[in-house]
C-alpha cells in the first residue's frame, strides 16, 4: 500500500502542476527574477522520431526556441509561469537574456570544456554553465551592445561558432528537453541572497575565443 501511495505522489508531482520544468521555471522567475517563457517543444513525427513543434520543417534549433508565446512575453510573474507549465508541463524553459536578466556566451561543447579547463587553471571564477550534448552556454552579468562591440573589436578574430546572447536573445535552461538532447547544468548556479552570482563577459571572453579558435571548425558545425 505504501508503494502504491508513493507512486501516486510521484505521478501527482509530474502531472499536478509541479513538474520538474515548472519547479525550475518558478525558481528562475519568482526567486531569481529571471524572465522566462515556455519554448516551442517537440512533437512526434512517426517512426519513433521527434521534430520541432514550430511550422518550419527545417528548424535548426528543434524545440529550443520561443514561438507561441513569443520572446516578448517572457516574465517573472509566478502566476503566469504556473499557468504556462500547468498547461504545457514538458515545455522547455527559455530565459530571455539581456536588460536586467543574465546574458550568455555559447560555444560548441568541445571548445566549452577546453575553455572551462583554462579558466579553472588560472583561477578565474566561472558562473552557471548550461550544457547540451552539442553546445555549452556560460551565463554572465548583463552587458549592452556597445560594451560587447568594444570587447570584440579588441580581438584579432572571433570564430563564428562563438555566439553572444544579449538583449533580444535567449538561452534554454535545465531541465529542458530539446532536439539536441537534454539540457543540464555543467556548473550549477551558486545562489546568494540576490540570486546566482554571475561573472562579467570581460573576464571570460578571452578564454572562450582562444578555445574556439584552437578547436577544429570551432568544435562543431552543429547549429545548436
Amino acid at each position: 500500500m505504501r508503494e502504491i501511495l508513493g507512486r501516486r505522489r510521484k505521478l501527482l508531482f509530474r502531472r499536478g502542476g509541479r513538474s520538474a520544468p515548472l519547479g525550475a521555471a518558478l525558481q528562475y522567475a519568482a526567486e531569481w527574477r529571471w524572465p522566462v517563457l515556455p519554448g516551442v517543444g517537440l512533437r512526434s513525427s512517426g517512426r519513433g522520431t521527434r521534430r520541432c513543434s514550430c511550422p518550419d520543417p527545417d528548424c535548426v534549433v528543434p524545440g529550443a526556441h520561443p514561438f507561441d508565446p513569443g520572446l516578448l512575453a517572457a516574465t517573472t510573474d509566478g502566476r503566469m509561469v504556473r499557468w504556462w507549465w500547468t498547461n504545457r508541463p514538458d515545455a522547455p524553459v527559455v530565459l530571455a537574456t539581456g536588460g536586467r536578466a543574465p546574458c550568455a556566451v555559447s560555444l560548441p561543447a568541445v571548445a566549452g570544456a577546453r575553455a572551462l579547463a583554462a579558466l579553472d587553471h588560472f583561477g578565474v571564477r566561472v558562473g552557471p554553465v548550461v550544457a547540451t550534448p552539442t553546445r555549452w552556454s556560460l551565463l554572465v552579468s548583463p552587458y549592452d551592445l556597445a560594451e560587447l562591440g568594444e570587447l570584440l573589436h579588441s580581438q584579432d578574430w572571433v570564430p563564428s561558432s562563438l555566439r553572444f546572447h544579449g538583449e533580444g536573445g535567449y538561452v534554454v535552461l535545465p531541465p529542458s528537453g530539446t532536439g539536441a538532447g537534454k539540457v543540464r547544468w555543467e556548473r550549477p548556479p551558486a545562489a546568494g541572497p540576490e540570486g546566482p552570482w554571475l561573472p562579467t563577459v570581460t573576464t571570460i571572453v578571452d578564454a572562450l575565443v582562444a578555445a574556439s579558435t584552437g578547436t577544429p571548425d570551432g568544435g562543431s558545425r552543429l547549429a545548436y
